[in-house]
Formats: C-alpha cells, sequence, structure tokens
C-alpha cells in the first residue's frame, strides 16, 4: 500500500533569502539549490541534501505539495524528483491532478464555503476598512476563495491580528500570520480535506505531514505522523500535538531534516500503519 506525503511548502520544504536563517559560520553554510525563479530572479532554496533526499521521496511515496499558494504561484516552483501526479493549492481550494484542477473537487468546495461561512467580499471589505495604508504594502484576493495582506511587520499593531482573528472567528473565517503576509483563510476551506481525498484515490495505508503555519495544523492533526520547524506560527505559540514531532531545526536545515524524517518513516516497516485520521 502506498504511503502518502503532504507537505507545506513555503518555510517548511523551500526558503526564500530571508527565512533561510543560516546563523552558522560562512564556511559550514550548506549548500543551495534554486527551486523558484520568480521575475527573472532567484526566490525560494532548498538545500543540495534536501533536494536529493526529495529526489529519493518521490520515487518511494505519493508525494503531494500542499500549499495556501495559488496554482499560478505554485506552477513557478520546480522541485526536484519526479513530477508529482497530485497537488494540493489554496490551502485545498484547488486539488491538482498531472497539472490539472480537478473540477468537480472545486465544485464541492465553492458550495461548503457558501454553506459554511461569510462570503469573501464581506472578509475583504472588513480587511480594506480595518488595515492602515502605512504598513500595508500590497492586498491581494486569491483564487476568489480567500485574501491576503503583505504588510512591514515592524509597523504593524501589536494586537491588530488577534482583533482581526476574532472578528473572523465570528463568520467562519481564520487569519494567520506568516511572514509579512496575513491571510484571511474560511474555515471550511483546509488542506486536510484534500489530503483525505487524495488518500482515498490513492489507497494510502499511512499519511505523513509537515507544516509550519496555524493553516497547516489541520493537517498535521489529520496525519498518522507529522513535523513542525522550529520557527514559524506553530511554533511560536508553543502548539504541540500527540503525533506531531517539534523539530528544533530552523530554516533551510530544517527543511532538510523534515524530508529526512519523511524519507525514514516511509522505509520503516509497515506495523503500526493506519487510516489518516477524520
Amino acid at each position: 500500500m502506498p504511503v502518502l506525503v503532504a507537505s507545506d511548502l513555503d518555510r517548511t520544504l523551500i526558503y526564500s533569502s530571508a527565512a533561510l536563517a543560516l546563523t552558522m559560520p560562512d564556511a559550514r553554510a550548506p549548500r543551495l539549490l534554486c527551486v523558484e525563479v520568480h521575475e527573472s530572479r532567484p526566490l525560494s532554496y532548498m538545500t543540495e541534501t534536501a533536494a536529493q533526499l526529495l529526489t529519493d521521496l518521490g520515487d518511494t511515496a505519493v508525494f503531494v505539495p500542499t500549499t495556501t499558494r495559488t496554482r499560478k504561484q505554485y506552477q513557478r516552483i520546480n522541485l526536484p524528483g519526479p513530477p508529482p501526479k497530485y497537488a494540493i493549492c489554496a490551502n485545498g481550494g484547488h486539488l491538482l491532478v498531472d497539472g490539472v484542477t480537478d473540477a468537480d473537487w472545486h465544485a464541492g468546495v465553492l458550495a461548503r464555503l457558501a454553506d459554511e461561512c461569510a462570503p469573501l467580499a464581506e472578509v475583504h471589505e472588513h480587511l480594506m476598512r480595518a488595515a492602515d495604508p502605512a504598513w500595508v504594502r500590497k492586498q491581494r484576493i486569491a483564487e476568489d476563495l480567500f485574501a491576503y495582506l503583505v504588510v512591514e511587520r515592524e509597523l504593524l499593531p501589536e494586537d491588530w491580528v488577534k482583533e482581526l482573528a476574532v472578528w473572523a472567528e465570528n463568520r467562519g473565517w481564520t487569519v494567520s500570520l506568516q511572514g509579512r503576509k496575513i491571510y484571511a483563510v474560511p474555515k471550511p476551506l483546509t488542506k486536510s480535506a484534500a489530503v483525505h481525498e487524495i488518500a482515498r484515490r490513492t489507497g494510502a495505508d499511512l499519511t505523513l505531514a509537515a507544516g509550519d503555519s496555524l493553516l497547516d495544523a489541520d493537517l498535521l492533526l489529520a496525519a498518522d505522523r507529522g513535523w513542525r520547524p522550529g520557527h514559524g506560527e506553530l511554533a511560536d505559540s508553543g502548539w504541540a500535538a500527540p503525533e506531531v514531532s517539534a523539530l528544533p531545526e530552523r530554516g533551510v536545515l530544517a527543511g532538510e531534516r523534515i524530508v529526512r524524517e519523511f524519507l525514514r518513516a516511509v522505509r520503516q516497516p509497515t506495523q503500526g500503519r493506519g487510516e489518516l485520521r477524520a
């Protein structure tokens, strides 16, 4: 039976220059591989060791990139290893099969959002009204599913995100602060729901997961085993769960450790495997 490995990308497997956390002496810094170019500039990296491990993982498991990125943002990433058959974009809003959106899945997501939470237009309007142009650099609507702001963190008022989270909670939405981005995402829009569907399609009897942000919590809780790095929203809040290992590594070396843990778990004997938890 196949093993399904669902991993967040940004600040979990791949890292921008600002997120690398190369705190070691220069001579001991790991060799890096660029895996994303945007507007002719290198944007995201992983270590060369992690790249080889990910290639090995793709040969031995069903590897599923699982991201809040839009499809367009995801498709500019060039991960090492065999092209994944499945990918999850827009926090579960789009399930890609061989790079193409599964229309039935997307239609089902839209129906759930219409039934279970406030409309995107209401949330976006509140974001625009509540945010201060002094610290907002960009505002975006992603895939007509959720909204986010790009902000100057040093100018962001300390309690603003908490106040937004309370407002959003009452409308069936969740708020996540990741680096310079503040996401407002409908609660029914989850990575775990899409991973459940891929597990069903593939017949996977073991699901592994990794992520660093609040938007990854449902994914980690749904998997048989999970890992989170020593940085990010979950680490900063002290978030923990019984089947989730909190790694000490931060930055790009955490990404390497996560792929190593995935590969070790895939190669372990099959005893103790179970179905994806509901």
